[in-house]
Formats: C-alpha cells, sequence, structure tokens
C-alpha cells in the first residue's frame, strides 16, 4: 500500500501535489485544534470567570465565618432576656406581626410586611434572643410577605 501511495505521489503534477500537501496540511491543523488546543482555549476563557465566582463565594464563607465567631462570643441570654428580645423585635412590626411561643419555639406569623421588616426581625431576635430560624413559610402578595417564621431559642443558662 505504501509503495502504491508513492506511485500515485510520482505520478501527480506539481499543482496537484501542492493541493494535496496544502488539504494534509489544513485536516492535520484541523485535528491539532480538535485534539489539543480546544479544550484548552475553552478552559482558558471560563476560568476568570469561575474565579470570581470562587472568590465570592469564599468571601461569603468568611463573612459567615466572622458572623458565628461573634455571635458564639456573645453573652448567653436567659429566657426572660429571650422572650422579651422576641417581644421587642415583634413590636416594631406593628400589626402585621403575631407572635406566639411554645418553650423553646417561637412562631411569627406576619400579614403584609416588607422584606426588609422581616430580614431586620430575623437579625434582631438572632442577635438579641440568640434565636435561629427552623423553619419559614413565606409568600410574596400585593401588600408585601405573609406566612410563618418559626425560630428556636438557644438552651438557656
Amino acid at each position: 500500500m505504501q509503495q502504491e501511495l508513492r506511485l500515485r505521489w510520482a505520478r501527480m503534477q506539481p499543482r496537484e501535489r501542492t493541493l494535496v500537501g496544502i488539504g494534509a496540511g489544513a485536516i492535520g491543523l484541523l485535528l491539532l485544534w480538535y485534539v489539543g488546543l480546544s479544550s484548552a482555549w475553552s478552559t482558558w476563557k471560563t476560568v476568570p470567570a469561575q474565579k470570581r465566582a470562587l472568590e465570592l463565594d469564599w468571601m461569603q464563607m468568611q463573612r459567615l465565618a466572622n458572623e458565628a465567631r461573634d455571635l458564639k462570643a456573645q453573652p448567653p441570654v436567659n429566657a426572660a432576656q429571650a422572650t422579651e428580645a422576641l417581644k421587642s423585635a415583634t413590636d416594631r412590626l406593628g400589626a402585621s406581626g403575631k407572635l406566639s411561643q411554645l418553650a423553646d419555639r417561637a412562631t411569627l406569623t406576619v400579614n403584609g410586611v416588607s422584606p426588609e421588616a422581616l430580614r431586620t426581625w430575623l437579625a434582631e431576635v438572632r442577635s438579641g434572643a440568640r434565636a435561629r430560624p427552623v423553619d419559614m413559610q413565606v409568600n410574596r402578595a400585593d401588600g408585601g410577605l405573609s406566612g410563618q417564621v418559626v425560630v428556636m431559642l438557644a438552651a438557656n443558662p
């Protein structure tokens, strides 16, 4: 077979040899691109965006770790202080929030509260009462958010 290819090559005109050489070179370059360079090129283009996303995730994790460390360093509150902090935060919601407490769980029922007010309430009960949310069923309505938020109070000393 190799002998036959050499004979064919020898019978070709110089112009045909040039065209076959150009075609073979083009096919070789195409194979080199698809086999060796294409995946490296796509990786090189996507790495900066992935790096930015990972850096943002890292900064978020650092912020949460700092927040957890700060919360852990705060002195514990007793049951009376936790209940007072819950009531105080709920009073700021006005008529749109109603609090009911049973043992170490408190349920806030909201109707038409703004997302910012609910976020503020969660931050206040987290820092003031050392409570953490365990269940949240809130829907967006015309007048704001409506639903329930259940928080669990920390173990009291």
